[in-house]
Formats: structure tokens, sequence, C-alpha cells
């Protein structure tokens, strides 16, 4: 757990925030689009593409990724975005579909470079509920709702390393949770000091759980959390530190 955590739930804040290609436009010169189910569902190939190019895992772990990731677009208040390169290595942005989100050489036109996907965690999801038992033996029952009972679960978000530090990874979290209406938003990331930490704690995430190890993995994570809407800092902070 991390420092001053103990016994914080979040914050209130309601209502819609700005409109999520407003907020990315502040640093990303590559507007995510949104994908329906059908869309998400059509392009896993190349969205699996992107997770292996970004985690590097065992190749034999990446048929159960895929299944996941499509088993996740039926879930409710599910939402996604891609990036996609053009031939300069910029992107399509909205209303500039045509042949979109095809599998390639990084950089090649209508290439996914980046997503993001999430939807609304419900008991019964392996994430939430291994999240909310940790949680609550490590906080209480209490807190454990304040944060699960009605948020937010960012699953995934992935950048091909050769598209990095182009701010793409910031809009991809801040469209994903732009305007949603849960109160709070969850993930979870590796327990170390990385750029998709840093990028985390940013967007105003803090930590709710560190050095945790999901069931079947000794890989140490941290699950961390932002009340809604996401209200960006650039300043690292605890849960205590910017929550009443």
């Amino acid at each position: 757990m991390g420092p001053g955590c103990r016994g914080h739930g979040p914050g209130r804040p309601r209502g819609a925030g700005p409109a999520w290609h407003t907020l990315a436009a502040v640093r990303c010169p590559n507007p995510p689009q949104e994908l329906s189910r059908a869309d998400f569902v059509s392009e896993l190939d190349a969205l699996t593409a992107v997770y292996a190019a970004a985690m590097r895992p065992d190749p034999g772990q990446l048929p159960g990724r895929r299944s996941i990731m499509e088993q996740h677009a039926g879930y409710r208040g599910f939402r996604a975005l891609a990036v996609t390169a053009d031939a300069v290595g910029q992107a399509d942005g909205p209303g500039r579909r045509g042949r979109l989100w095809r599998p390639g050489k990084p950089g090649k036109p209508d290439q996914i470079v980046g997503f993001s996907y999430g939807f609304s965690g419900a008991d019964g999801q392996w994430w939430h509920d291994v999240v909310a038992a940790a949680l609550t033996a490590r906080t209480g029952a209490a807190a454990a709702a304040a944060w699960l009972t009605d948020s937010l679960e960012i699953a995934e978000v992935h950048v091909h390393p050769d598209f990095h530090s182009r701010g793409i990874g910031r809009s991809l979290v801040l469209g994903l949770a732009a305007g949603r209406q849960e109160r709070t938003a969850v993930l979870s990331t590796q327990d170390a000091e990385s750029a998709a930490r840093r990028l985390y704690r940013g967007l105003g995430f803090a930590d709710l759980l560190t050095g945790y190890s999901f069931p079947g993995s000794a890989v140490p994570y941290a699950v961390m959390g932002a009340a809604l809407p996401l209200r960006p800092t650039g300043v690292t902070e605890t849960a205590s530190s910017w929550r009443a």
C-alpha cells in the first residue's frame, strides 16, 4: 500500500468535463478515434499486435489475452479508442475513417499504433473481484466500496514503442474517462517508477494498493484510482494529499 492511503475514499465531483478531443489536443497531435464494439472485435489482431509490442509477453499468452479482450467488449459501459498513423507518423482524426486499423509495419498508413479501452466495473468480473478482496483486506470494506462500487475500470492502455513520447497515452486515458458517469476510475500497472506510472499520477491517479500480485502471477502491481472527472495535475500525489 502506498503511504497515507488507509481509510481514504474518492471525492465526489460529478458532471461531464471538457470534451475528450479537446483534452487530447493539449499534447497529442494524433487524436484518438472511438471504436464501436464491432470495430474493436474485428480489429483484435491489430490491437493484440500493439499489446505484444508494448508488453513483450510470452507469445503463448497472446491467444488468451485476445480472448479476454473479446470478452471485455461485451461488458456494460464498454468504450474503446485507437490512434492510427499515416505515412509520416501522424494520425487520422475523427471523420477520416477510410481504411482504418489494418495490421502492418508501424508508421504504415492506417496502422493502429495505440489503443485503450475500459468499462463499468461490476461484481463477477475477475479484476473487480480480486481487487475488491485485496482492498477490503488492506483498507476495509467501506474504502473498497467507495472506490469500486461505481467505477470505470481502465483495462488496457498501450502504445507501440516506436510512437512513445508523443502524448498518445495521455490522450487515450483522457478520452476514455471523459464524460463518464461513474464516480471513480481505477486501473492497475506494474509497481515500478515507469513512464506509465508517472503518466497516471500526472492525470490525478493515486496509489490504492502497492506491491500487489494478482493470483497466478509473481509480478508486483500497483492499483491506482482517481475521482472522475479526471483533473490532470502534472504533479505526483498520494491518496491522502489530494483527496479529502
